[in-house]
């Protein structure tokens, strides 16, 4: 640098020095508040979300419980359909001809080829 402008320089720093010192003002900016009918609103819209929210999770049970009860009862429909096929099968073992012939002849039952009268099913 040549002198003058070291001196300049100097001679700014001086000044500088002397002249006291400015405070600078720092402007603060606030975020504009939030009104009272903002805030209602916004209570009474949270307030619809959960009760909305609640809602859903209650119905949601109740379809769960209704789909718990109706699998139970099929299980029962299923339980009971087998026990009636079984009763089924017993009752055609049960009537056939054979069996009947033999016990009646146990009892001192005889056949009579005349008196006897044949129903097809």
């Amino acid at each position: 640098m040549s002198n003058l402008a070291v001196k300049i320089q100097q001679q700014r720093q001086e000044q500088h020095k002397q002249m006291p010192e400015q405070q600078q003002s720092v402007v603060i900016k606030r975020r504009p508040t939030i009104t009272i009918g903002e805030k209602v609103l916004i209570v009474a819209f949270l307030s619809v979300l959960l009760f909305a929210a609640i809602q859903i999770v209650s119905n949601s049970v109740a379809v769960y419980k209704g789909n718990v009860a109706v699998q139970k009862i099929e299980a029962k429909i299923q339980d009971q359909q087998k026990v009636n096929a079984d009763l089924g099968v017993q009752v055609k073992e049960l009537s056939s001809y054979e069996r009947i012939m033999g016990i009646a002849k146990g009892l001192g039952l005889e056949l009579d080829t005349n008196k006897v009268k044949v129903v097809n099913d």
